[in-house]
C-alpha cells in the first residue's frame, strides 16, 4: 500500500491538541468515491481555526485540516470522473470532519467534486479557493438579481480580505464602480490598483447615529461583514437593491428594521459556498476561469508554502501575518 504525507491535527492523552507532519497509508483516507493526487491547497481563517486548541471547527480526531484542494483524479468508482481528470474540491465537510486538503492523497465523495475549468490551473484555482468562490458566488448573485453597472455603485467591505478584494476585482472587471471599504489606511493603493474607484474607511459604513431609512447610494453591496455594518448598508440601500453577504466578522447580530425592505423593495442575499449545489458550483467555477478571472490579481496575491512550513503558517493566519493568498504546494 502506498503511502503519502499530511499535516495531521490530533489530541493526545493530555488533551493538548497537536499538528505535525505524519506519513499516512491510503488505508488511513476516509471513504469516498474518487482519490485524488492533490497538487494545491491553500490557508483560510477556518483553517487556522480548525488547527486550534479549544476548536469549534473541527469535528473530531485526528484530523487533516485544508478546505481547499486541487490535483489530479488518482482513482475512481464513479463514472463521472477518470483516472487523470483535473479536479477541485472545496467546502461541504473537507478539512472540518472529513480529511482535507493538506495531504498528498485525499478520497472525497464524487459529488463534491468539480471538474477544473478549461483556463485555469490546479494553482490558480487554490489562490481563488473558498474566498475567491464566494466573492464570484456573490457577484453572480447581484447578477441574477439584475443589478447592472448602470444602476450605481457597489460596495464592498471588508475590502483588503480574500473575498473583499477578489469581489472588487471582478467587479471592476465587469464594468460596475465599487466603494471599497477598509480600515487598514495603507491599503488605499492596492485597492485603487484593484479596481475600486473610491474608498471608504470603517467608520464611514458605521456611523454613530443610524437611521431605519438613510440615503439610498448603493445599487448592491458585497459584505463578509455582517453586524453593523450590513445594518447599515441595508439602511442605504438603493431602490431594488441587493446586498449579498457570506461573513460575521463583524457580528451575527444585524440590528435592522423592515422600512428598507419594505419601503425600497431591497433584498438580503445569503451566500452559501459550503453546500452549494453542484451545478452552480460547476458554473461560478466555469466563470472563474473567464471573465471573473482578473490574472493581474492572482498574480499579485499568491505566496507559496509547503507542509513542512504549514504549522507555522496556520498560527500567523489567526494573528494576521499572512497577506494575501497562501497555497499549499503538494507535488
Amino acid at each position: 500500500m502506498s503511502t503519502f504525507k499530511a499535516l495531521v491535527v490530533d489530541k493526545n492523552e493530555q488533551g493538548e491538541v497537536t499538528k505535525e507532519v505524519r506519513t499516512l497509508e491510503e488505508g488511513d483516507l476516509p471513504e469516498g468515491d474518487v482519490t485524488i493526487d492533490v497538487h494545491y491547497s491553500s490557508i483560510n481563517y477556518k483553517d487556522g481555526m480548525a488547527a486550534a486548541p479549544g476548536s469549534q471547527i473541527a469535528q473530531g480526531y485526528p484530523l487533516v485540516p485544508g478546505i481547499d484542494l486541487a490535483g489530479t483524479v488518482a482513482s475512481s468508482s464513479d463514472s463521472r470522473y477518470q483516472q487523470g481528470d483535473e479536479v477541485l474540491v472545496t467546502g461541504y465537510e473537507l478539512g472540518v470532519a472529513h480529511h482535507g486538503g493538506y495531504a498528498e492523497k485525499a478520497r472525497v465523495p464524487a459529488d463534491w467534486v468539480v471538474r477544473l475549468p478549461e483556463g485555469m490551473t490546479p494553482r490558480e484555482a487554490m489562490i481563488f479557493g473558498t474566498a475567491g468562490f464566494t466573492a464570484g458566488l456573490s457577484v453572480v448573485r447581484l447578477e441574477e438579481e439584475g443589478v447592472t453597472p448602470d444602476q450605481g455603485e457597489i460596495v464592498v467591505t471588508g475590502a483588503t480580505g480574500g473575498v473583499g478584494s477578489m469581489a472588487v476585482a471582478m467587479l471592476h472587471s465587469l464594468g460596475y464602480e465599487v466603494a471599497a471599504v477598509t480600515g487598514n489606511a495603507e491599503a488605499h493603493d492596492y485597492l485603487r490598483d484593484i479596481g475600486a474607484s473610491r474608498i471608504l474607511s470603517r467608520e464611514d459604513v458605521n456611523p454613530d447615529k443610524r437611521k431605519p431609512l438613510g440615503k439610498a447610494t448603493w445599487a448592491g453591496a458585497v459584505d463578509p461583514v455582517g453586524g453593523e455594518t450590513l445594518a447599515y448598508l441595508l439602511s442605504t440601500m438603493k431602490y431594488h437593491g441587493t446586498a449579498a453577504v457570506s461573513g460575521l466578522t463583524g457580528g451575527t447580530d444585524v440590528p435592522t428594521t423592515v422600512h428598507p425592505f419594505i419601503l425600497r423593495g431591497i433584498n438580503l442575499a445569503g451566500i452559501d459556498s459550503v453546500y452549494c449545489p453542484s451545478e452552480k458550483r460547476q458554473y461560478v467555477w466555469n466563470r472563474l476561469a473567464s471573465d471573473l478571472k482578473v490574472q493581474s490579481l492572482l498574480d499579485a496575491i499568491a505566496s507559496e508554502t509547503t507542509l513542512d512550513h504549514l504549522a507555522e503558517d496556520l498560527d500567523a493566519i489567526l494573528e494576521s501575518r499572512i497577506q494575501g493568498r497562501r497555497i499549499v504546494a503538494l507535488k
